[in-house]
C-alpha cells in the first residue's frame, strides 16, 4: 500500500492536473485503473502542501469521468452484446457481469449509470453497458454528468476538506481525530463491501430467474454461459 501512495504521490507530483484527469478517463472506459485511490491521493496532496488546487483536481476528475464514459458508451453501442458476449472475458466483462449488467439497465436504466459510479464493477464497465444497450444517448449523457459530478467532484472535496482539517489540529487530539476518523472509514468501507456483495448475489439472481426478461438468443447465452463454473 506504501508503495502504491509513494507511487501515486509521484504521478501527481510529475504530471499535476491531467494524471488524475487521464486515469479517470480510462478507468470510466472500463480498464481497471486506481482512480478512485487518485482523487484521494491527490487530494490529500493539495491538502497538505498546496502545490494543487483542489478545485483543478475536482474539475479534471469530473471532466474526465464524464468523457470517459462517453467513450465508453461509443465503444459498447459499436461493439454490442453479440461481441461482448463473445470477447468480454478479455477485459473482465464476464458472462455473469454482463448478465447483471443487462438486468440492471433493463430494469432501472439511468439510476445505474448515477450510482454505479460508487460501486467498482458498475464504474468499469456501467458505460460499455449503456452503450451496448442501447441506452438513450441524452439520457445518458445527464445521469452519467450528474454521477461525474457527485463522485469525482465529492471524493475529491470530502477528502481534501478531512485531510486540511486534520493537519491544523495539533497534538493529542489530532492523533486521536485522525484515529477515530480512520477507524470510521474503515468501518464504512466493509459495511459497504459488504453490501455491494449481498447487492450482488440479489441481482444475479434475479436476472437468471426473472421469468418477465426477454427470451431472445442473447439473454439465453448469457443465463447459459453465467451458469457455467468460472470466475466472475
Amino acid at each position: 500500500m506504501t508503495n502504491l501512495l509513494d507511487f501515486l504521490e509521484h504521478l501527481i507530483r510529475e504530471y499535476g492536473y491531467g494524471i488524475v484527469g487521464c486515469v479517470v478517463m480510462l478507468e470510466s472506459m472500463g480498464l481497471p485503473l486506481p482512480a478512485e485511490s487518485l482523487i484521494i491521493a491527490s487530494s490529500l496532496y493539495a491538502a497538505s502542501t498546496h502545490h494543487l488546487g483542489i478545485h483543478w483536481i475536482a474539475l479534471a476528475a469530473i471532466i474526465g469521468a464524464i468523457m470517459g464514459d462517453n467513450f465508453g458508451y461509443l465503444i459498447g453501442r459499436a461493439v454490442g452484446f453479440p461481441l461482448l458476449i463473445k470477447h468480454g472475458r478479455k477485459i473482465g466483462l464476464t458472462p455473469k457481469r454482463l448478465l447483471l449488467g443487462r438486468y440492471l439497465f433493463q430494469r432501472h436504466g439511468g439510476i445505474v449509470v448515477f450510482f454505479g459510479r460508487f460501486v467498482v464493477i458498475l464504474r468499469l464497465f456501467s458505460a460499455l453497458l449503456a452503450g451496448a444497450n442501447h441506452m438513450n444517448w441524452r439520457l445518458f449523457l445527464v445521469y452519467n454528468a450528474l454521477g461525474g459530478v457527485a463522485w469525482a467532484g465529492g471524493y475529491a472535496a470530502a477528502t481534501y476538506f478531512l485531510g486540511k482539517g486534520i493537519l491544523n489540529l495539533s497534538g493529542p487530539f489530532a492523533l486521536t481525530i485522525g484515529g477515530v476518523f480512520l477507524i470510521v472509514a474503515l468501518i464504512i468501507f466493509i459495511l459497504l463491501k459488504r453490501n455491494e456483495k449481498r447487492f450482488m448475489l440479489a441481482a444475479m439472481n434475479a436476472a437468471q430467474h426473472d421469468p418477465h426478461l426477454p427470451k431472445d438468443g442473447e439473454w439465453a447465452e448469457l443465463r447459459r454461459q453465467a451458469a457455467e463454473k468460472q470466475p466472475s
